[in-house]
């Protein structure tokens, strides 16, 4: 994960309590079908063949990086600004992977045939220059593809509707830099003269919440709103009262959608 030290909470891996638990994280994730299948379609859409080269952006444990290695015969670079990711990745069997800062690439101009983002723009403290880094980066032709939730688009199905709409707001304006970011990418892509530009949603549909709770603690969201002053306590028991009721009577629905944009630079 590519983050910059910001105020919106998360702010990198290597300064949590335990560090190597986000490892763990980042496994739990790319297990479920959900993020595999989107994963391959963003290798789909970059065009890899052998002999192209492309960079990863925030790459995490490497795995990713490593699959479309696998899978395209090109060659991969892979940086993440945490030391502890870039350790897992060479672990992992990643030749080419480094600590570096995705908004100060420290590469060469027209360096990469491609590069990709995965649920890094949400984080980052400039979109824009990160941006403006991977196409610097990459040659006349060359793709880039990028993958966010966007949080702005999110449903969850407990009795009190205004109060799961704060807590979701909660998530996308102060849990995150970025949250609503994802639909935009298109735009922010045009701005820059890029071609062939291209978008598709995914919905990540949540029925239970155990299989994703304790990689997106959505059951503790409110909780978190209240330690930083954006709800009152009672209404964050309330909440997650109400969250537990609606998983125990099976009602219980949560669904964001990831938005997958890709172009071409000419």
């Amino acid at each position: 994960m590519d983050v910059h030290a910001n105020a919106h909470g998360f702010t990198s891996v290597d300064t949590q309590p335990r560090p190597a638990e986000w490892v763990q994280v980042l496994d739990r994730l790319n297990a479920e079908p959900f993020y595999a299948a989107y994963k391959q379609r963003l290798n789909h859409i970059l065009h890899a063949e052998p002999g192209k080269v492309f960079l990863e952006v925030g790459a995490g444990t490497g795995d990713a990086a490593t699959a479309l290695r696998s899978c395209s015969g090109a060659e991969v670079v892979a940086i993440d600004s945490s030391l502890t990711m870039v350790a897992q990745a060479r672990d992992r069997g990643l030749r080419y992977a480094a600590v570096a800062d995705g908004h100060r690439l420290p590469f060469a101009a027209d360096r990469f045939d491609g590069a990709w983002t995965d649920r890094v723009l949400q984080h980052v403290a400039e979109p824009g220059r990160v941006l403006d880094e991977l196409l610097r980066v990459i040659r006349p032709g060359g793709r880039i593809a990028l993958a966010d939730p966007d949080y702005d688009t999110q449903v969850l199905d407990i009795d009190d509707q205004e109060l799961a709409r704060h807590v979701l707001r909660f998530r996308t304006d102060v849990s995150l830099r970025n949250g609503s970011l994802a639909h935009r990418h298109a735009g922010l892509l045009s701005a820059r003269g890029m071609h062939d530009i291209t978008v598709e949603a995914r919905t990540l549909v949540v029925r239970d919440p155990s299989a994703a709770d304790n990689v997106m603690g959505l059951r503790t969201w409110a909780h978190t709103a209240a330690a930083r002053g954006h709800l009152d306590h009672g209404d964050a028991d309330r909440f997650v009262a109400q969250f537990d009721d609606a998983v125990r009577t099976g009602r219980f629905t949560y669904a964001v959608t990831f938005f997958l944009t890709a172009g071409t630079l000419p």
